[in-house]
């Protein structure tokens, strides 16, 4: 069974940062795509970053987050990361992680099969 587990989430201020880690297991990791996507309350999710397969040399950020948010992937460890800087009140969101079907980059929430339980991050002014 394909579990993904989201951690490091929690309450800061802004312009704090914070480091979401997403374990997966049950599945091959380092062929495929992997990404963070976001809902706010009242609010659809949102994608946030994605990173492809094995190396992970193409990534790609929404235009909210481009320059304060990373993420990478430790495929030894089955681990991806969000490290996020700079964080802004309206960062304040139920952070998920997404394990793709490809290994390409993706945006599109279609194209992710599994998705962990999803980790809150709060941010305060």
């Amino acid at each position: 069974q394909v579990q993904l587990v989201e951690s490091g989430g929690g309450l800061v201020q802004a312009g704090g940062s914070l480091r979401l880690s997403c374990a997966v297991s049950g599945r091959t990791f380092s062929s495929n795509n992997m990404g963070w996507f976001r809902q706010a309350p009242g609010k659809e999710r949102e994608f946030v970053a994605a990173i492809s397969g094995w190396s992970g040399r193409s990534t790609a950020y929404a235009d909210s987050v481009k320059g304060r948010f990373t993420i990478s992937r430790d495929n030894a460890k089955e681990t991806v990361y969000l490290q996020m800087n700079r964080l802004k009140p309206e960062d304040t969101a139920v952070y998920y992680c997404a394990a793709g079907r490809y290994g390409s980059v993706s945006t599109m929430p279609y194209e992710y099969n599994y998705w962990g339980q999803g980790t809150q991050v709060t941010v305060s002014s």
